[in-house]
């Protein structure tokens, strides 16, 4: 490959990752919008018996963990994402990156910018807290498996769009690119 067919290459993976990035932190955000603007907070409905609808916050990390204040969260959020930036630029000029090895990090940088735009946003813009103090709003409910008394006793977490990026993004990698990944961390560890 030509230095200049390489060029070529490098800049339409980059554009790909932003179209990305783009469209699914927008996705994101017109979901959680529609969910703030129609729902009270608490408020679920049925779609199927195996999937609703809900409005609920999330102040912490994923399943509501919090381990660190809500500040340094969001501090460290906006951090990974500039590193995770950092490197898909690096990894999008060797052309024997898979693309979609890119294409997964660029979906775990649109779901953690969809959930930093709550932290940072939404608790001025709904008036409930200061800069970077907002929660994450979270509305897919899955309740698939029940007990004999009803309870839910598979999948109980809700989660958002941005969550199921990272997600869904993060096992492609497990199952198809761990070969990348080992190959990207030897490289800089040597």
């Amino acid at each position: 490959m030509g230095e200049i067919e390489s060029i070529d290459r490098s800049k339409k993976r980059i554009w790909a990752v932003i179209s990305i990035v783009f469209s699914a932190v927008v996705l994101d955000q017109i979901i959680k919008l529609m969910v703030v603007r129609n729902f009270a907070l608490g408020e679920s409905h049925e779609v199927f018996s195996w999937f609703w609808i809900c409005f609920v916050e999330n102040n912490g990390m994923a399943f509501g963990i919090e381990w660190f204040s809500k500040l340094a969260l969001t501090l460290f959020r906006l951090l990974a994402v500039g590193l995770l930036g950092w490197y898909i630029h690096v990894i999008s000029k060797k052309p024997e990156t898979p693309d979609g090895y890119i294409a997964c990090i660029a979906f775990i940088i649109a779901g953690a910018l969809g959930n930093i735009i709550d932290c940072v946003f939404y608790g001025k813009l709904f008036g409930y807290a200061d800069w970077f103090y907002g929660k994450v709003v979270d509305m897919f409910y899955f309740p698939l498996i029940r007990n004999s008394a009803g309870e839910v006793i598979f999948f109980r977490p809700v989660f958002n769009f941005a969550d199921s990026c990272i997600t869904c993004a993060v096992i492609v990698i497990l199952l198809f690119y761990m070969k990348e990944v080992s190959k990207n961390t030897d490289e800089k560890t040597s």
